[in-house]
């Protein structure tokens, strides 16, 4: 299938590592211009190491989203390096550290820094593509969310309730650039091996007894068999193809869209 993308731009957020990293992969292995934007110093050796595998022009970026003159800055050099953006996938999220479950697990002042990145961050980075997609009146823009967002999962309520926030804004987008021609989609993962999938293993592994500590696999292992009903783990690979379809003339008529690529999860609950 011909997703029509060659020599488009796009630019992914959290695009060092991860989901983020598959994303920009396989807008590269589409002809895309790629534009890595990542608060990791290995942004431009990952861009490279694209740029090196598919022969296609990239550009890493070290961008701390939570700063929106530095989000504004890396849109001007994106522009003047591959050309106008007309792909925006932000996967650029974090998690509290913590396993939330009570949420009194959890004190206050572990929820700014989740919401700054996740709401704010997100915030940062639309206001500052926009007007670009906006004046050319063309564009997409693809928000990765969570199921976690949809269940109200209780293993890291900040970043449960920041998703929740991230997919309410991307319908917000979706209505408001519509007129200028501009697609808005959420993609919700499920269970995939991320760092931050890892991340939330390590924080309940700590507060167990010796005898109940569990390695990654077994721990992990055993929910995705219990909450999928395909009993298997997405990959960053299966979210990834969604987002560039989505980002595709394929997908011309959808807009607004909260997809997930779940093996079936959220049907259980």
């Amino acid at each position: 299938m011909n997703l029509e993308l060659a020599n488009h731009v796009a630019v992914v957020t959290g695009g060092a590592s991860g989901i983020g990293l598959a994303c920009a992969r396989t807008f590269a292995a589409e002809g895309c211009r790629v534009a890595i934007w990542d608060r990791s110093s290995n942004a431009p050796g990952m861009a490279a190491a694209i740029a090196n595998e598919f022969g296609c022009a990239a550009l890493g970026l070290e961008v701390d989203i939570r700063d929106l003159a530095a989000v504004r800055a890396a849109v001007l050099e994106t522009q003047a390096a591959l050309g106008p953006v007309a792909h925006l996938t932000h996967a650029a999220a974090i998690g509290s550290g913590k396993f939330g479950f009570p949420f009194t697990n959890l004190e206050p002042e572990d929820w700014p820094r989740v919401l700054e990145v996740n709401i704010m961050g997100m915030v940062n980075v639309a206001h500052a593509v926009a007007p670009g997609m906006v004046a050319r009146k063309a564009g997409t823009m693809i928000f990765i969310g969570s199921v976690a967002a949809q269940i109200g999962s209780p293993t890291d309520p900040p970043y449960s309730a920041s998703k929740a926030a991230n997919i309410n804004f991307a319908h917000c987008l979706a209505k408001d650039l519509a007129p200028y021609g501009i697609r808005v989609n959420i993609v919700n993962p499920g269970m995939v091996q991320t760092p931050l999938n890892r991340s939330v293993w390590e924080a309940w592994n700590r507060r167990q007894p010796p005898g109940k500590q569990r390695s990654y696999e077994d721990w992990a292992g055993e929910k995705v068999r219990t909450v999928a009903p395909l009993a298997r783990w997405q990959t960053p690979e299966d979210v990834a193809d969604m987002v560039t379809f989505l980002s595709s003339a394929r997908a011309a008529q959808v807009t607004g869209q909260s997809i997930n690529v779940d093996g079936g999860q959220v049907i259980r609950w």
